[in-house]
């Protein structure tokens, strides 16, 4: 090789090295994405949305004060970033035809159509003067409101994440065809309607599970694949004694989506009261956030996480 061949080669390639050089002085290292950790799920701040959220009082299913309640509720997404939807609809009731509002925050996905939805009712029963419904439900509220606070900037899987807000769970005479789980059945029905009922991957029903002794029952009427998935979750993170099979079925928000073919759990603790093992809190005004406590609402919004890592 003669010299002036070796001397434009030698030339060629340290010009190349700065080049290379030159490029990675600029370029900015990639951000690694945040990951999913059962530790970002803050129950005090479930607490205090809690605390915030039943400050607005009764919220009756169908009525001007549960369409305030949405607003707020799709505010608050808002505020976290989350795309929200209001599902304002008409529905057969007790007294004639009421006007219902669903608020369904959607975290989007990376793959394929999956879908889970996290759901709780925001509506408190009629009827009960001074019941302003902290733990039923205004504790599944304040849980999926801080879930949307950890999973927006840090949920990487598959599916979509659908945290639905129901309005109209509660009867005004007696559960049936036209009385309770208003939101519910509206949206497993329109799942069904557009084809998006084969995607549901699990729906995780929230109701009562801030009582400060928190004892979380999983009732027969659910997916037993869900409720192996609740249980295997509360024991990885230790708090499996707080979790247990119930023999007795519960009418609740996860039904509808059963009856549709959706695979649904009920995570609920049906023992508020003075006392363990009594429920004489539920359904009168003693139901008030100095009864819940942040510990037992983070137990099971960091199951509800823990559970999504396994979905």
């Amino acid at each position: 090789m003669n010299t002036k061949y070796s001397l434009m080669i030698g030339l060629a390639a340290t010009l190349w090295l700065a080049v290379l050089s030159g490029c990675g002085r600029h370029e900015k290292a990639p951000i690694p994405l945040p990951v999913l950790d059962v530790a970002d799920f803050d129950g005090a701040r479930a607490l205090a949305e809690v605390g915030a959220f039943v400050a607005l009082g009764p919220r009756e299913g169908g009525t001007t004060n549960a369409q305030r309640a949405a607003d707020y509720l799709a505010a608050r997404l808002r505020n976290l970033a989350v795309a929200t939807e209001v599902q304002s609809f008409p529905d057969a009731a007790p007294g004639g035809t009421a006007t219902f509002h669903n608020v369904v925050g959607k975290i989007p996905g990376t793959g394929d159509q999956a879908l889970i939805i996290l759901g709780a009712h925001y509506d408190t029963k009629s009827g009960i003067p001074g019941f302003v419904g902290a733990n039923d439900s205004g504790s599944g509220v304040g849980v999926l409101l801080a879930l949307a606070r950890a999973l927006k900037p840090a949920w990487h899987g598959a599916p979509d994440i659908w945290l639905a807000f129901f309005d109209g769970e509660e009867c005004r005479v007696t559960y049936g065809a036209q009385d309770g789980f208003h939101g519910s059945r509206h949206l497993a029905q329109q799942l069904v309607a557009t084809g998006r009922a084969k995607d549901v991957r699990a729906v995780i029903l929230l109701d009562m599970i801030g009582d400060r002794d928190l004892t979380v029952t999983l009732p027969p009427n659910g997916s037993p694949t869900l409720t192996s998935l609740a249980l295997t979750a509360a024991e990885r993170l230790g708090v499996r004694e707080k979790f247990s099979l119930s023999p007795v079925a519960i009418l609740d928000d996860h039904q509808p989506f059963l009856n549709a073919g959706m695979p649904a759990v009920d995570l609920i603790d049906f023992q508020f009261g003075s006392a363990p093992g009594r429920n004489d809190y539920w359904h009168t005004a003693a139901d008030t956030p100095d009864k819940l406590s942040a510990e037992s609402l983070q137990t099971t919004g960091r199951v509800v996480l823990q559970m999504l890592q396994n979905l």
